[in-house]
């Protein structure tokens, strides 16, 4: 299963970017799929996940402005960011808990996008 991000890059505060991540490989199904976090020094955060459902989980920090959504058919998931702070610097990384066609079950992580916040 490989994770494939797009997006990222260098914004002022104040404003937008988006990330999307396509997951494709040996998938049966996808349970949660969403954005991990992680700063210079820190340690990596949950940003936002979505189940199979369509129930999402948001980190407070970035409740009312960060939006997770999620297309099934395409094993896809959009993380549009908007109101960036300069607290927002990370390296964004795509995760999702998969089961493969051999019926496995697992954690997968893409390869991380830099998002920077700075004027």
């Amino acid at each position: 299963v490989n994770l494939v991000e797009s997006g990222g890059g260098l914004v002022q505060p104040g404003g937008s970017l988006s990330l999307s991540c396509t997951a494709s490989g040996s998938i049966f199904s996808i349970h949660t799929m969403g954005w991990y976090r992680q700063a210079p020094g820190k340690e990596r955060e949950l940003v936002a996940d979505t189940n199979s459902e369509g129930a999402t989980n948001y980190a407070e920090s970035v409740r009312g402005r960060f939006t997770l959504s999620r297309d099934n058919a395409l094993n896809t998931v959009y993380l549009q960011m908007n109101s960036l702070k300069p607290e927002d610097t990370a390296v964004y990384y795509c995760n999702a808990y998969v089961t493969t066609q051999l019926r496995l079950r697992d954690t997968y992580w893409g390869q991380g996008t830099q998002v920077t916040v700075s004027s």
